[in-house]
């Protein structure tokens, strides 16, 4: 693991790492936060999935989150949103929303995609072993996300029942077997095999939980904004709100009146979220 930059951040270290993903097959950049607390022992890890176009940096210099983590102890990895290098295919369009930045956190079964976008295996399994073994962290685990990153926090929270203490996201892509951004990547993804789309869709996730999986339902934090450009095409957050109560899913969805999809938005609740988290990790 090789460290490429290191910034004295509220008493704690802002560092970016890279190293060769055997999963991806790709050489991959991360970012963590290490909290003062870390310098004299473990602490437990928020991992942070971001959205479509973004890297590990968009989150660390933009969400304002440094400083709450500091105070509760937390550390915040922050993975990159898609494998990269030249060996990896993008989108063969050129497009934003599909490929480079835009792996949706899943595990793809069709080539050219397969042998690279296995970015779920990257980021529930992978990753924190790395991180475990590297850095002064436990494994203790919450995940959280934006868009994408939010659909990639809820689904790997959903799929790895006891593997998360706790959950929440913003703005996230609820229920991608039904929007334009999801059926797109997913059709490359997995083809048109509707069953896989399914297994990686949160609404279709929480409706079949088995009821006697009732004490592995971590509760669901998500903030969304009303004027958010993309809530009615892509976002949806009413079908997840359906889906969790049918299945009587802990979900508290909170509309935030005026608020967009950008980072302004989510700078102004991230201290609730990791609040949220510190009530599961240091409990």
């Amino acid at each position: 693991m090789e460290q490429l930059s290191a910034n004295k951040s509220f008493g704690g270290w802002h560092k970016r790492f890279r190293h060769r993903s055997s999963v991806l097959g790709c050489d991959m950049v991360f970012a963590a936060f290490l909290p003062p607390q870390a310098e004299t022992g473990r602490v437990p890890v928020l991992y942070w999935l971001s959205g479509l176009t973004c890297t590990d940096e968009n989150f660390m210099q933009k969400a304002g989150a440094m400083r709450t983590a500091a105070e509760l102890g937390i550390a915040i990895v922050a993975p990159d949103t898609s494998p990269r290098g030249p060996d990896v295919p993008g989108d063969p369009d050129g497009a934003w929303d599909f490929g480079h930045g835009a792996g949706f956190y899943v595990n793809a079964t069709q080539e050219p995609w397969a042998t690279h976008y296995r970015m779920h295996d990257y980021v529930v399994n992978e990753l924190p072993a790395l991180v475990e073994a590297e850095l002064p962290v436990s494994d203790l685990r919450s995940v959280s996300g934006h868009s994408m990153g939010g659909h990639g926090a809820l689904v790997c929270a959903l799929r790895n029942p006891g593997r998360y203490r706790s959950v929440s996201a913003f703005a996230p892509i609820v229920n991608p077997a039904a929007v334009p951004w999801g059926e797109k990547a997913f059709g490359r993804f997995f083809g048109q095999d509707w069953a896989q789309w399914l297994e990686w869709d949160s609404c279709a996730l929480i409706a079949r939980t088995p009821k006697d999986q009732a004490q592995e339902r971590l509760p669901i934090l998500i903030d969304q904004g009303d004027a958010d450009s993309f809530l009615q095409t892509q976002l949806k957050p009413e079908a997840l709100q359906q889906a969790a109560s049918a299945a009587n899913h802990p979900l508290t969805l909170r509309m935030q009146p005026g608020y967009d999809h950008s980072y302004f938005f989510i700078a102004s609740f991230i201290d609730d979220h990791l609040r949220h988290h510190a009530q599961a990790l240091l409990a």
